[in-house]
């Protein structure tokens, strides 16, 4: 099994094979039946309409690099719990993407990301490659070790705008990746990097894709000493695929309120709005005349407009009572639209949000979960991403929710707590670098040293919460709790062939090394070598399993997988055979020598059962 994390190059072939299998001979793509193919669209001159940056091409490479590092379990897992856990992820988010690619491609529902605002005080600029670990980096560019491995992009940077573009390119081009058909990205933004992460994006997820910006009103509070006070944020909203929520646009709803719904005429199907009938756009069999009853005022519709359906289905409405004319029965007509109906078809969201919190009331938020500390400085409200939530998610289906700028924990909260109000079962994977404390903030001093701690204790107090809330509620004794189980990101538990290794000493001891044992020399724990299995096997991180016999076991719909990371036992043959699964896992070491090994294969293989060596 391959040891590094999906290399997506691959994928992407493939889907161009399909869309033009003709300019593919013998596997080699024909760029010259291709471009006569796509002429009409290529242009002749170098110049064309882009966003450029300087560092693009390298950030443009970065998107397509593979790691052998993996995520360790910060505490023991449990398989009774696994099913129903979230995540935390501690750890760079580049690297943490590219790991999850394997297991979670195509199947993440919803992203919302809050990246830094390169407002010139963010730490994030360093080169994305991760041949040499942190120890090794340091070392060579002597950087400040509070800051980890990022550095502060200030305005006085030459490349300013550049760095911050070059840091965001390959993330979001692998959230892409990650994102379902109908999965929806939330990006917040202000002014610093707005215009630019349109462009971006705009390239990244195509400029069809976009959605909206939504404009919320942040803060409520007048800076006096400004020109003008900034009270706003953007939310850049786009789709993986627009066209498929043109077709489902009830899947991109808020729920109903109920707001503006009565029943003046005490209509036996209860409250109901008065919508206009009247749609944009001519359509010939929408066009005729309708006679309001109680006036005799003829109306038709408007130019280039239509009514909202045809001439016999208004026929059915009136004689079913859907069709009014106004309040005091002298207007155009309307259609009734009853609450049931709202509640089952959902709210339209309009672009500007200022129904939700502010800074402020994230702020407070955050202070009253850490007993009137702040530790976190200007955290997203928590309505702000359950309204973001009930847009893009549904409560009945086990949505995943990503956001690899995790910060405080926000989104964490917003999920485990929405998950509560309405009975959904959505899970969220949150990623947060486990960046330096600085030794004067009230965090250093009450004990923690990096914002991933924060986040970590952030999401565990907010599920004690909702534990203490249930207390003795009978409606939910069946309703497994919340739960989160933190990784880190860390090298790989196994050895990994490193072509990149120049000097001969060290060249020579990978040799060595290799001739020994598959482990790694930081053997890590059986959990920590299971999971990172899994994630190359692209069963990702949440998974059901059992462990009993030595083995871990995870059920899939081709049959049970089974690891094993003890010295092997003859009675392990005699187990795998009565039970028949359809892969076994091994480690090198666990053999004595290859004959036990080859033997023990041979015997599994007779019986369809594929023995894997690690």
């Amino acid at each position: 099994m391959d040891g590094s994390s999906l290399d997506i190059i691959p994928e992407q072939i493939s889907q161009l094979k399909q869309i033009f299998p003709e300019v593919f001979t013998e596997n080699q793509i024909d760029f010259t039946k291709l471009q006569e193919i796509l002429n009409k669209n290529i242009t002749q001159k170098n110049e064309y309409y882009q966003l450029s940056w300087a560092g693009k091409s390298e950030a443009r490479a970065n998107i397509y690099k593979t790691t052998t590092q993996t995520l360790k379990p910060c505490s023991p897992l449990n398989p009774l719990d696994n099913p129903h856990t979230n995540t935390l992820i501690k750890g760079e988010n580049l690297e943490v993407l590219r790991i999850l690619q394997k297991s979670y491609f195509n199947k993440v529902k919803m992203i919302y990301i809050d990246p830094p605002y390169n407002t010139g005080n963010d730490y994030f600029t360093y080169p994305d490659d991760f041949k040499e670990d942190k120890k090794e980096y340091l070392e060579r560019t002597e950087l400040d070790n509070k800051t980890n491995i990022w550095k502060k992009n200030t305005r006085e940077n030459g490349h300013f705008h550049s760095n911050w573009l070059s840091m965001m390119l390959p993330r979001l081009s692998i959230a892409r990746q990650l994102l379902r058909d109908d999965g929806v990205i939330f990006i917040s933004i202000d002014d610093n990097e707005a215009s630019n992460l349109k462009l971006l994006c705009d390239e990244v997820f195509g400029e069809e894709n976009f959605v909206a910006d939504i404009i919320w009103n942040s803060t409520k509070s007048v800076t006096n000493t400004a020109i003008i006070s900034e009270s706003h944020n953007y939310n850049l909203v786009y789709f993986k695929n627009k066209q498929h929520f043109i077709k489902n646009r009830h899947k991109f709803r808020l729920p109903e309120d109920g707001e503006g719904f009565a029943n003046p005429d005490n209509d036996k199907r209860g409250y109901w709005k008065a919508d206009p009938f009247q749609v944009g756009g001519w359509r010939p069999n929408q066009q005729y005349e309708i006679v309001n009853p109680n006036t005799g005022e003829i109306y038709l519709p408007n130019e280039g407009c239509s009514w909202k359906n045809d001439f016999n289905k208004f026929q059915e409405l009136l004689k079913d009572n859907r069709i009014v004319f106004g309040v005091q029965g002298d207007a155009s007509p309307q259609r009734k639209r009853f609450l049931t109906e709202a509640l089952e078809r959902g709210k339209v969201s309009k672009t500007l949000w200022n129904d939700v919190g502010t800074t402020t009331n994230g702020t407070q938020t955050l202070k009253k979960i850490f007993d009137g500390k702040i530790y976190f400085t200007n955290p997203k409200p928590v309505d702000l991403i359950k309204k973001m939530l009930q847009l893009a998610t549904q409560s009945t289906e086990n949505h995943i929710i990503l956001d690899f700028f995790a910060g405080s924990g926000t989104t964490a909260q917003a999920v485990i707590e929405l998950n509560e109000e309405d009975g959904g079962n959505r899970k969220v994977i949150c990623v947060q670098l486990e960046e330096s404390l600085e030794t004067t903030s009230e965090g250093y001093k009450a004990g923690y040293r990096d914002i991933s701690e924060i986040t970590e204790t952030r999401i565990n107090k907010v599920i004690e919460k909702i534990k203490k809330q249930r207390e003795g509620k009978i409606e939910f004794s069946d309703k497994p709790l919340p739960k989160c189980q933190a990784y880190k990101l860390d090298k790989s538990n196994f050895k990994s062939w490193r072509n990149d290794v120049a000097d001969v000493k060290a060249f020579q001891q990978q040799l060595f090394d290799f001739q020994d044992s598959q482990l790694s020399p930081a053997e890590g724990n059986e959990d920590s070598m299971f999971i990172e299995l899994c994630l190359k096997r692209g069963l990702g991180l949440n998974i059901r399993y059992t462990k009993d016999d030595d083995f871990y076991k995870v059920p899939t719909s081709e049959g049970e997988l089974w690891f094993c990371f003890t010295q092997y036992k003859p009675e392990y043959e005699a187990m795998i055979l009565a039970k028949s699964p359809k892969e076994v896992y091994m480690l090198d070491s666990n053999f004595k020598n290859n004959v036990m090994f080859t033997s023990l294969k041979l015997r599994l293989k007779n019986q369809d059962i594929t023995l894997i060596l690690i």
